[in-house]
């Protein structure tokens, strides 16, 4: 007989549990399936591409954020924290996938950039803990289970600066992702590829944040040098000082 709830922690390891073993994306365990989606690189996966997020660069351009600490959420192959370099800041990078984590070395070898690479959970203890100015996101919150929003938010928290910045990019109901309910999730076991939010949504669950700008993606051309995709909404807030 097992009693072992005692903790937030406790429920949410509990939740992450009644999903299928081959719909779990988010936890430490994930980083197989993650590495078999990027084993072949030729693939034509929109951002594989060796490109900044539009959103992102525009963010800089505008000097709505400045250089300083940085952190690329679920990184990939690294093409917004080699831009993150670029521009001036001291980033580090943490994604699941130790095959996502070996190309984004590659890219920043041959790019001469100095990035700090982890390869794990970033909800974890031995996670990169900041204190951070910026926390770029490009597709990782919509690949979480409901109850792990917590989980996200707790982190935010946690690892911003005061009056530090989350950059965010995920699905745009209507255009990509799940619509279903949040309850339906747990019934079906199962996040469907990823879960589409509203604007609406985003302001409430990023409620504690100041919201700079939320806005659709803008579709970037193949000659562009940005990444853009708008199936996406590309979101920025800002932590209180």
């Amino acid at each position: 007989m097992d009693r072992n709830i005692r903790s937030v922690d406790d429920v949410l390891k509990l939740m992450d549990s009644l999903f299928a073993p081959g719909a779990d994306r988010w936890t430490g365990g994930a980083g197989a399936w993650w590495d078999g989606f990027y084993a072949d690189r030729s693939k034509p996966v929109p951002f594989f591409v060796a490109k900044p997020d539009e959103s992102l660069v525009s963010y800089l351009d505008r000097g709505l954020i400045a250089p300083g600490r940085a952190l690329d959420l679920g990184c990939g192959p690294g093409r917004n924290a080699l831009h993150l370099a670029s521009r001036g800041f001291e980033v580090d990078a943490v994604d699941l996938s130790p095959g996502a984590i070996a190309w984004a070395g590659e890219r920043a070898r041959e790019a001469g950039a100095d990035i700090r690479f982890h390869c794990g959970d970033a909800f974890a203890e031995d996670a990169p803990a900041g204190p951070y100015d910026l926390v770029h996101d490009s597709g990782c919150f919509h690949h979480l289970p409901p109850h792990r929003r917590v989980s996200y938010l707790a982190f935010v928290d946690r690892v911003l600066a005061p009056g530090g910045h989350l950059s965010l990019s995920c699905f745009a109901s209507g255009a990509m992702g799940s619509e279903l309910p949040d309850a339906d999730f747990y019934r079906e076991a199962g996040l469907q590829g990823g879960l589409a939010y509203t604007p609406e949504s985003l302001r409430w669950i990023f409620s504690e944040l100041t919201e700079v700008e939320l806005r659709r993606m803008r579709d970037e051309p193949a000659d562009s040098p940005c990444f853009g995709e708008e199936f996406l909404w590309t979101a920025l807030f800002r932590k209180a000082r």
